[in-house]
């Protein structure tokens, strides 16, 4: 059991970031600990067993994919940072995913992991738009989307200034908002770019066990470069001495002192931990807004036997404008993101042994945290319904209503009240404060943000996160 009372590198909490922090601050004999309040490592992106099956949470897919040989890129910088052979997370290609529009997708843009589809694409759906298009192509290729000072930017005022047709304007920003954005409406265009490039000239991948590969290499990786972690173990308040962190107390009341301390908590979750509480700014990060909901049927046969065998995330809105905002009934089910993990290239792995449809919609915390048990309960049969009636509306149509239900062999679903349950997020916010904090700095000049508000966005940019906090703040400097 680990008992010492003081480590170079505390590190809170046990997701991508933190886990990849850890790894890297391990590497180069920093002494370091992970304090883990719940029994699982993941945090936004692990899973969980309900009779002897486990659920994926968070992973669709690892975006920023790039085929071997391909340098310079934010995957193979992470694997080179954290001295992982890229065979080792096995990453399985997607078919193809959609952007989906209108009542039933009348418009729709294809994209695979080959970035001319998309081209050819709106090419041929937007001809008047794709000089525009390659204009902001080049505006993407030219930014430097990993400074940690870069200029503060609307992405709708900069692709206003290339893309006309609001259509394909809100078809480009659906998936990046969906995968990435805590702001309604808009998008930092650092932020933009990142996701423009994770989804769109980059691409999707999984491996065929899902997440739980990917915690498995980091776990290993860790305790091989002599890490340690406690989980069940959550840090409840960050003791602030002249104007430092001088130590983290645990939820049992013991005191573990540390030279730095990361934290993947979040920024305003973070601020609230520190005590006395004049140590922080009187005026903390807001939580953020956007949470969801997503559902999860296991069928007893493959979507490709309901004619669902095409696609492996389709983005859809049915509505005139894509309105990414908190909604004020307790889910919008007029847009989401349809996910079918089946349909990715598994090669000699084969086929998963069940299939799964994956629906997520955005959703309002506020009206599911007021929820009494019993309308919680029913709040979650109602909407589930209404996602699924929506989802598959951007489906191929199945030969009669009865066939999905009859193909379902049991069901789950989480809600905004679930996500800060088991992983601390105020109001289930998974992409965080609306407001990033690209370096990572606090009210204390030795407690750093990594993570999603830091900035980096998704699997391979969370796991960044961790790794450039750590080497900018505490191995550059010699910490």
């Amino acid at each position: 059991m680990n008992s010492r009372s003081h480590y170079d590198v505390v590190i809170i909490g046990a997701g991508m970031a933190g886990l990849a922090a850890g790894i890297r601050l391990a590497h180069f004999g920093r002494s370091v600990c992970i304090f883990e309040r719940h029994n699982a490592v993941g945090g936004l992106n692990s899973f969980y067993s309900i009779a002897g099956r486990k659920f994926d949470v968070g992973l669709h897919a690892m975006t920023n994919f790039v085929r071997p040989g391909v340098k310079g890129t934010p995957l193979t910088k992470l694997l080179r940072q954290l001295r992982i052979d890229r065979d080792e997370f096995a990453l399985c290609e997607q078919k193809q995913s959609r952007v989906a529009f209108g009542a039933r997708g009348e418009t729709s843009l294809r994209f695979t992991n080959d970035f001319v589809v998309l081209e050819s694409e709106i090419a041929a759906a937007f001809p008047a738009q794709i000089d525009g298009f390659r204009r902001l192509l080049a505006a993407v290729r030219e930014f430097n989307d990993v400074a940690l000072d870069a200029k503060i930017l609307s992405a709708r005022e900069v692709v206003r200034q290339h893309i006309t047709d609001p259509l394909l304007a809100d078809m480009l920003f659906c998936p990046l908002m969906y995968y990435g954005s805590a702001t309604e409406h808009d998008m930092e265009f650092g932020q933009f770019v990142i996701m423009f490039k994770a989804l769109f000239l980059e691409g999707f991948a999984r491996p065929f066990e899902g997440v739980r590969l990917v915690l498995r290499v980091l776990l290993e990786k860790y305790r091989a470069a002599g890490g340690e972690r406690r989980m069940k173990c959550g840090v409840k308040s960050i003791v602030a001495r002249d104007g430092r962190a001088g130590a983290v107390v645990l939820d049992d009341g013991s005191e573990i002192t540390a030279d730095h301390i990361i934290s993947s908590a979040g920024a305003p979750e973070t601020e609230r931990l520190i005590e006395p509480s004049g140590a922080a700014p009187t005026r903390g990060t807001p939580p953020g807004r956007l949470s969801f909901v997503e559902t999860i049927s296991i069928l007893d046969c493959q979507p490709a036997d309901l004619g669902w065998g095409s696609d492996t995330i389709i983005f859809f809105n049915d509505s005139a404008r894509f309105d990414y905002a908190r909604p004020t009934a307790a889910v919008d089910p007029r847009s989401g993101v349809i996910c079918l993990p089946n349909n990715f290239n598994y090669g000699a792995e084969g086929t998963l042994a069940e299939g799964i449809v994956r629906v997520t919609c955005l959703a309002n915390y506020d009206r599911w945290a007021a929820f009494p048990e019993d309308e919680y309960l029913a709040g979650k049969r109602h909407w589930f319904a209404e996602v699924q009636r929506s989802a598959q509306r951007f489906l191929p149509p199945l030969p009669s209503p009865e066939r999905f239900a009859r193909a379902v062999v049991t069901t789950d679903m989480f809600t905004p009240r679930t996500i800060t349950r088991f992983t601390g997020h105020l109001a289930g916010a998974i992409y965080g404060a609306a407001s990033k904090n690209r370096q990572g700095r606090t009210a204390l000049a030795n407690l750093y943000l990594c993570g999603t508000d830091q900035g980096f966005l998704g699997i391979v940019g969370a796991m960044l996160s961790g790794i450039s906090m750590a080497n900018y703040h505490i191995l550059q400097k010699g910490g």
